[in-house]
């Protein structure tokens, strides 16, 4: 998040990331709306007066009847956290495979840029072969 010119802008997320987990009353608001496009499809709804009602409904709800949702978030709780795990270790892996190992530092004629060629492009798997090449050459690996 960062200032210009008096309003507040969002840094962009990456688009792999899962969106954020559901609580159990987001389920029930979604379930509650699922009801009205049933019951009621050509009817629009107003935010403001749906979100009282549900929430006047949650209140009312006995912690038997929220069990349902609970279940829910919590299943969706372990599903998010599963995809961020997996998130986590395909960003951990690319770092190993773009990064040389640390401690190590390229002088300019060893560079992995200095030694791929820019003019044609190249698959990511060649382009790796010639970095590996390079850290070799300079007794890095």
């Amino acid at each position: 998040m960062r200032l210009v010119n008096n309003t507040v802008r969002m840094a962009k997320g990456d688009p792999k990331k899962p969106k954020g987990k559901m609580s159990a009353y987001a389920f029930f608001v979604q379930t509650c709306r699922e009801e009205h496009k049933k019951k009621n499809p050509e009817v629009p709804v107003n935010f403001a007066e749906f979100s009282k009602k549900c929430l006047e409904r949650w209140k009312t709800m006995s912690r038997k009847e929220k069990s349902k949702f609970d279940e829910m978030a919590n299943a969706d709780k372990v599903c998010y956290d599963r995809e961020m795990k997996d998130l986590d270790q395909l960003r951990e892996a690319r770092r190993r495979i773009l990064m040389p190992p640390k401690g190590h530092r390229l002088a300019s004629s060893c560079s992995a840029q200095n030694s791929a060629p820019r003019s044609n492009p190249q698959t990511l798997a060649s382009l790796l072969e010639t970095w590996q090449k390079s850290w070799v050459r300079c007794g890095i690996t």
